[in-house]
């Protein structure tokens, strides 16, 4: 009997987008485990629990291997891809001589960047058929980020990275658990921090993980980040601690900001938000008190009400403390696959963030610097007339338990002309699709760690990796025999040759400073994945054949130093634009000191989980470990008073709806505040057990009250609820 041969290869994890280094062990074409990649520099041999499942999802009993198309009767029959894309075709080609092509729209979620090529082409399907209708899940995730930045403006340099820092400041983010900002084993590089000395302030209603970490934990009751920002920022000004040559040099408007904040005082604060003043204080006396520095904020804050602003005073934060970039610094992450920006100590000016492009027929949404408001593409499918949304495509991301207002996106999906689904399994959205495209997955398709450099330059500040690596994983293992499944980049390829189309794409990932021409692509000949990837990443810095040549990856550590100013620019950061005072003095007038009696006397915050991301791979029992369901988290002292014992089921009401929930007790909360996983349950047309399937928080919110006027993300977080035994 022949011993069976086991062989190690090195490749990058693609279950979430931290990109972590890891080995594959294999046995006759089949990966039967995964492990760490001990030798790595940049992430120090470090996986987490999904990753070391990773290789199972490829083998699940319940994966599609072949695409399903929907019958008269609602059932389901299996269906060649080929079959399937002609079909489609056919059916996109009426809707877009009846309606025109807006009434065609596009959703990639999260899941879309781990696949680097499907953006470009998913991008160039839609421009070919003349549709701007391209709605992604960062609307519904941290759209302030974007908005923050055209009113406020840039810098030309990239942000240090946090083990460059000295001070650095996190709202509603928890990387150890989300594994973001930083991407590269964030619990290691928070302990090396607190031991050289780097002082952390963290603002969040639950003592995470990330809290060990910290020098100051302020713990203000939910929804309140803007307010204990506009605080940090006022006793900041009022004691003088602003860098004023930097401000001096590179910032306006800097009285309106400080007429803005001057109401929200430490007092102030402290009873509006519930944080002791003196608390306060020494957080924005501790932040301000480095030479470099940095500040971001995560879903919490951004799913909760008033993202923008709160976004903005960070990067206000960051201005009048002068933690952008000095001239002479050297860049702790300089590009390898995407082009490298102009590394200049200087501001880049404010832009137009909204009012252009594509405008929407509900609540006078336009698209915006964030993207087109997928919060209101429900409504753009059920509203009548001229413009209606008639076929959708969901490309990597399950919009019936992700989008708020579920039971209108439910409704909404279900009313589809056409319905197209890219998944590798029979999702909750995929279960009222009209057609389900099986498609490959992680280990079958090559992959790269370049949505990595985008994140850290151009998304936010501390997004990434903080080290200058890259790697290249070519394909390891083939899809199970006689499946039919096609990479989400090449359906869309496939069905613009079906069409007749010409699809042309850009270079790079994100924005870049300089004119890439569109490289039109040939359509009589089917590329490969790796050819498209290095169309796509055709004038990063290394050449990709020299990253693809370091196989398991590599640093590259180029001396990148910022350049001084030049004399020519004449930009200066925002500090005091009107449409975010507008919103501060709005923050202010909301405040109702007296919450004797409230109806809803909950607040419901957004969490993750370690074992799951978003919606995928929550039903695999490795990872589950007997709880297939999001917890109701509580403490426990709320427990106590309401009578509610561990794994009492509940309900749990907000303004809008109603769903079931199991409560856990977790003291890490604040009394008060109660906290719950996203994207989880199903359809809420159909009966489930909250026990296996979970509860979607989706269905507490609507969409069209309680919402941002630029980016139409609802309140998603720090929802005012009620708790009772079921």
């Amino acid at each position: 009997m022949s011993e069976t041969t086991t062989r190690v290869e090195p490749t990058i994890c693609r279950l979430c987008l931290a990109f972590c280094p890891v080995n594959v062990h294999l046995e006759e074409g089949r990966a039967v485990g995964i492990s760490a990649d001990k030798n790595n520099p940049a992430y120090a041999g470090y996986t987490c629990i999904k990753g070391r499942h990773f290789h199972e999802v490829h083998y699940r009993t319940d994966r599609l291997l072949h695409c399903r198309k929907r019958l008269p009767d609602g059932s389901y029959v299996e269906i060649s891809s080929e079959q399937a894309i002609r079909e489609i075709a056919q059916k996109l080609r009426a809707i877009i001589a009846a309606h025109g092509p807006r009434a065609v729209a596009n959703y990639g979620a999260t899941g879309t960047l781990q696949a680097a090529n499907t953006v470009a082409l998913s991008n160039a399907f839609m421009s070919a058929i003349g549709s701007a209708m391209r709605f992604s899940s960062n609307t519904i995730d941290q759209p302030g980020k974007a908005i923050a930045d055209a009113l406020h403006g840039g810098w030309a340099a990239d942000p240090v990275t946090i083990e460059q820092a000295d001070c650095w400041l996190m709202v509603g983010m928890n990387p150890p658990v989300s594994k973001a900002a930083p991407s590269n084993n964030p619990a290691r590089i928070l302990h090396e921090g607190r031991k050289r000395g780097l002082k952390l302030v963290v603002i969040d209603p639950r003592r995470t993980e990330t809290t060990r970490y910290a020098a100051i934990h302020l713990q203000p009751r939910p929804g309140e980040d803007p307010t204990v920002l506009a605080g940090m920022v006022n006793v900041i000004l009022s004691e003088g601690l602003e860098d004023a040559a930097f401000l001096a040099e590179n910032a306006e408007g800097l009285e309106a900001l400080r007429a803005a904040v001057a109401p929200f005082t430490p007092e102030y604060v402290a009873g509006r938000a519930d944080v002791p003043a003196e608390q306060l204080v020494a957080a924005a006396r501790l932040f301000a008190s480095g030479q470099t520095g940095g500040a971001a904020a995560g879903t919490g804050t951004n799913m909760a009400t008033h993202g923008n602003i709160a976004e903005y005073l960070l990067r206000c934060l960051m201005t009048i403390c002068g933690y952008w970039s000095k001239a002479g610094a050297r860049i702790g992450n300089p590009a390898v696959m995407v082009p490298e920006k102009p590394q200049r100590a200087e501001p880049t000016p404010p832009y137009k963030g909204w009012g252009f492009g594509e405008k929407l027929r509900v609540r006078g949404f336009t698209n915006a610097a964030c993207g087109l408001p997928t919060a209101a593409l429900p409504d753009e499918i059920l509203l009548e007339g001229e413009g209606q949304v008639r076929a959708l495509f969901s490309v990597a991301g399950n919009p019936m338990v992700a989008w708020p207002d579920q039971e209108k996106t439910a409704k909404a999906l279900k009313s589809l002309d056409l319905l197209v689904v890219l998944d590798l399994r029979n999702s909750a959205t995929a279960q009222v699709a009209d057609y389900v495209i099986a498609t490959r997955y992680g280990l079958e398709v090559p992959a790269i760690t370049a949505p990595l450099e985008f994140l850290g330059k151009y998304y936010s500040v501390g997004a990434g990796i903080t080290r200058s690596w890259a790697q290249y994983a070519p394909a390891l293992i083939e899809p199970p025999a006689g499946s039919d499944v096609l990479e989400d980049w090449e359906f869309f390829w496939l069905l613009a040759r079906e069409m007749g189309l010409e699809l042309e794409i850009g270079a790079g990932f994100g924005p870049v400073d300089r004119n890439f021409p569109p490289l039109k692509l040939d359509m009589s000949r089917r590329p490969t994945s790796e050819e498209m990837l290095e169309l796509i990443y055709r004038d990063g810095v290394v050449p990709f054949a020299e990253v693809k040549a370091h196989k398991g990856g590599a640093m590259f550590d180029r001396e990148v130093v910022v350049g001084p100013r030049s004399p020519e620019c004449t930009a200066r950061l925002q500090l005091g634009a009107p449409t975010m005072m507008e919103e501060l003095a709005e923050v202010f007038a909301e405040y109702t000191p007296d919450r004797q009696g409230e109806p809803f006397p909950f607040r419901l915050v957004s969490r993750r989980l370690i074992h799951v991301y978003n919606s995928a791979h929550r039903e695999m029992p490795e990872l589950a470990r007997g709880r297939r369901y999001n917890p109701l988290f509580m403490h426990p002292d709320d427990m106590a008073a309401l009578g509610l014992a561990e794994n009492a089921q509940v309900r749990i009401t907000s303004p809008h709806s109603a769903i079931g929930g199991i409560v856990a007790a977790d003291d890490t909360l604040r009394p008060g505040v109660a906290s719950m996983t996203h994207a989880f349950g199903v359809d809420p047309d159909k009966a489930a057990d909250v026990r296996e399937v979970g509860s979607n928080i989706g269905r507490l919110t609507p969409n069209d009250v309680d919402y941002d006027r630029i980016t139409g993300i609802p309140r998603m977080s720090a929802i005012p609820v009620r708790i009772a035994a079921a």
